[in-house]
């Protein structure tokens, strides 16, 4: 398996030559994903991504997610939060819980815009794996099985990609089915 520092400058400007024209046309949560819109603006209007809105919203983060970025986002459904364990999300967005509930939510989070085509690169160059490094400090391994994309955590949790490339004025989320959680 090859470990990918998605953050090194000379990669990030080799994958942003080849990500392709932003796409006008994606739909999440019933609302247009406007590529001239920045990744809270856009999660905002997904009836898909309210848990994350909230929770991104409790962790303090929402100015951090409107910054420069880039980012790459990998953006977790409610049925993703829904099939936590009862009481996990009632809990990390608790106050005193602020610490635990930012580790989760920037362990969704790549340094850089990685498209599909970028991530399915890395894996092909690993042998079938690619290691990803978030914002938490931690990392995630994206592979593929039956033709789709999945991020595995690092306790083995697993999530499918389901909407690709969904470009935003500063990053890309691929939205997920499941939530990650670092060790």
């Amino acid at each position: 398996m090859k470990t990918f520092a998605f953050a090194t400058t000379a990669f990030a400007l080799t994958m942003s030559l080849a990500a392709g024209p932003a796409r006008a046309d994606v739909m999440v949560g019933g609302a247009p994903m406007l590529p001239t819109k920045d990744i809270i603006d856009n999660a905002v209007n997904s009836k898909d991504h309210t848990t994350l809105v909230a929770a991104v919203k409790a962790a303090g983060l929402v100015d951090t997610l409107k910054g420069k970025g880039p980012f790459t986002v990998f953006a977790p459904v409610n049925a993703g939060f829904a099939a936590l364990p009862p009481g996990t999300v009632d809990n990390l967005l608790k106050p005193e819980n602020k610490p635990a509930l930012t580790k989760v939510l920037t362990y969704h989070v790549v340094p850089g815009k990685f498209d599909a085509k970028a991530v399915t690169q890395a894996i092909q160059a690993g042998g079938g794996k690619a290691t990803l490094k978030t914002v938490a400090g931690g990392s995630l391994t994206a592979s593929t099985e039956g033709g789709k994309v999945i991020v595995t955590d690092e306790n083995g949790g697993k999530a499918t990609v389901t909407i690709a490339d969904v470009m935003q004025s500063n990053g890309v989320i691929h939205v997920v089915d499941k939530v990650l959680l670092p060790k």
